[in-house]
């Protein structure tokens, strides 16, 4: 499958915030984005221009994109998905987002990034519902419960990122028994409860056009 395989880092600086891609790195002061905060590129220190209607749009949903680490093509579908869903088209298309199982993994704390949860996943690592599953895509539904494999349990990658949980990283949608390495899908999250600083409405205007 294709996927970016490009330096992280650079994702953030073109945005122009950062988008924790890279787990630990990003709050530490190995961070290029303390360090390189003006966008990639020749022109990066010096380019400021005015962003149009379109280019703000643009921009909020690469940046979703980037957070999430979806290609083009599977993000248009996810829009599509969430615009025949019943309610509003922007708060769908985060719920659909929130619901793959690499991000549930990642918010549960079993990674420290989402880019480290698809590999996990990859690397068959976790059962959903007793039943093992391989595809960082895969819609999680209310009552599945994630388990860490049981020769899976021993992984530094798994017990550094849960030492790490902070108090804020707790979602009321998951639930999770640290001891036994269980989380549990409780409920779809309301887009009050999703902490990422999104303007879904911009893509939703953005596709519209």
């Amino acid at each position: 499958m294709a996927r970016y395989t490009g330096p992280d880092c650079k994702l953030c600086r073109r945005e122009g915030q950062k988008l924790f891609l890279k787990g630990n790195k990003c709050v530490s002061n190995k961070c290029p984005f303390e360090t390189k905060g003006y966008a990639p590129g020749q022109h990066g220190r010096t380019r400021r221009f005015k962003q149009s209607e379109y280019g703000i749009q643009l921009r909020e949903k690469q940046k979703v994109r980037r957070i999430y680490g979806i290609l083009e093509s599977q993000f248009r579908n996810y829009f599509k998905e969430a615009d025949q869903m019943k309610g509003i088209t922007g708060e769908n298309l985060l719920r659909l987002l929130e619901s793959r199982l690499d991000n549930v993994i990642y918010r549960l704390g079993f990674a420290p990034s989402r880019k480290s949860a698809r590999q996990l996943v990859r690397h068959r690592h976790f059962l959903v519902n007793d039943q093992l599953v391989d595809i960082p895509s895969y819609h999680v539904r209310v009552g599945d419960v994630i388990k860490v494999k049981e020769n899976s349990k021993k992984l530094k990658t798994i017990h550094s990122s849960l030492r790490k949980i902070r108090d804020d990283r707790q979602y009321n949608w998951l639930t999770l028994d640290k001891a036994n390495l269980i989380g549990t899908f409780m409920n779809i999250p309301h887009r009050e409860d999703i902490p990422d600083m999104i303007n879904e409405s911009l893509i939703v205007e953005l596709y519209s056009k």
